[in-house]
C-alpha cells in the first residue's frame, strides 16, 4: 500500500476512523534520523498492504504534532481502530517496527 501524506484536514478520516492499524510517521525534511527511517517505513508499507502507513511532515502540520504530544523526530504512532496503541521515538529497525505492529 502506498504511504499517505496526512495533515490535520485528513487526518481523522485517514487515521482516526479507519478500521484496523495504522501507523505514522512524524518527520520533517531536515531530520537527518527521519531520512533513516523513511524507507524502513516505506518498506513496511510496501510489504505489509493490511497497515496503512501515513506520514505528516511537522514544519506543515505542526497542530497534529503538538496534539499527539510529539517532543522529537521521527516519531511512529500506531492506532488500532482509531485509538493510539503504541509509540517509538527515533530510528527503529525494521525488525522493532514490526514488532510493535503486531
Amino acid at each position: 500500500m502506498a504511504v499517505i501524506s496526512v495533515t490535520a484536514d485528513n487526518f481523522e478520516q485517514e487515521v482516526l476512523k479507519t478500521e484496523g492499524i495504522v501507523m505514522v510517521d512524524f518527520w520533517a525534511a531536515w531530520c537527518g534520523p527521519c531520512k533513516m527511517l523513511s524507507p524502513i517505513v516505506d518498506q513496511i508499507a510496501e510489504e505489509h498492504p493490511e497497515i496503512k502507513v501515513c506520514k505528516v511532515n511537522i514544519d506543515e502540520e505542526p497542530s497534529l504534532a503538538i496534539d499527539y504530544k510529539v517532543m522529537s523526530i521521527p516519531t511512529l504512532l500506531v492506532f488500532k481502530n482509531g485509538e493510539k496503541v503504541n509509540m517509538s521515538i527515533g530510528v527503529q529497525s525494521k525488525s522493532d517496527i514490526e514488532a510493535m505492529l503486531a
